[in-house]
């Protein structure tokens, strides 16, 4: 099956405008995005979607090809569906703009899990061991069943901890989303054919429609250095701080 990553990239971001070009250790974020969808063996293709000519040119610049797109999409999966429309893959690759430490090896293991094990889509998550961030609504925390099937996304803290038992090793009890997806093409078609649902317009997160619709969202593990994005401007000490652990910068 044909995959090809997608990366939806804007200017106007509410909490940090200009964040997809902001230098994270002297290379602006979206470039360590693109270069690590680009280590990726299954995909065949790495396209950055976006309405801004910066980051059009930037992208261009690296030699990714760039789609560019409509400024009123509710969401990045609409930017990325329209992105696609023409081309024709089976699996799309939905790979946010602000997650610097993707691996590779986690959007080959989504393309497998859609494409081999039959998932409509298949998503990501990290162990949140910093007590700290299970509070920030920046930072969405997933559930999943037995068999990894999403139960529910949100920005409060989820599971509540009526008793104190996470306090000892929150690791072992909460998530962290990370902002990375694969869809089956028809399962992306009925995603962006429907209209946002409650859910997603109260806690303003796209994959709680996926759920709406019944849609079943594989949740796999990734490596705890893959749980560092950049929602705001506090993250990117936090961010740069793991590019270098991780020996990439």
């Amino acid at each position: 099956m044909r995959a090809i990553v997608v990366i939806p990239a804007r200017w106007a971001s509410t909490r940090f405008p200009g964040k997809a070009l902001h230098p994270l250790c002297g290379r602006p974020l979206l470039w360590w995005v693109v270069t690590g969808a680009r280590r990726a063996r299954l995909p065949s293709q790495v396209l950055v979607a976006t309405d801004d000519e910066r980051i059009r040119a930037a992208a261009e610049g690296w030699g990714v090809a760039v789609a560019m797109t409509s400024p009123q999409h509710p969401s990045g999966t609409d930017r990325v569906a329209e992105a696609v429309g023409g081309l024709g893959p089976d699996v799309v690759v939905n790979v946010q703009g602000d997650e610097p430490l993707v691996a590779p090896d986690l959007l080959d293991r989504l393309v497998s899990a859609v494409s081999v094990d039959g998932a409509d889509m298949a998503t990501a998550a990290a162990p949140l061991d910093d007590p700290a961030l299970v509070h920030l609504p920046s930072v969405v925390k997933v559930v999943a069943a037995a068999d990894g099937r999403a139960l529910y996304f949100s920005r409060a803290p989820i599971p509540f901890d009526r008793d104190g038992v996470a306090a000892a090793d929150p690791a072992r009890v909460y998530r962290r989303h990370i902002g990375v997806y694969a869809f089956r093409t028809d399962a992306l078609r009925r995603f962006v054919a429907a209209p946002p649902c409650l859910l997603e317009r109260v806690e303003k997160l796209e994959q709680l429609r996926a759920l709406h619709l019944g849609l079943r969202i594989a949740v796999l593990d990734a490596g705890a250095e893959s749980g560092v994005g950049v929602d705001t401007p506090e993250d990117v000490p936090r961010a740069e701080a793991a590019l270098r652990a991780a020996g990439l910068a």
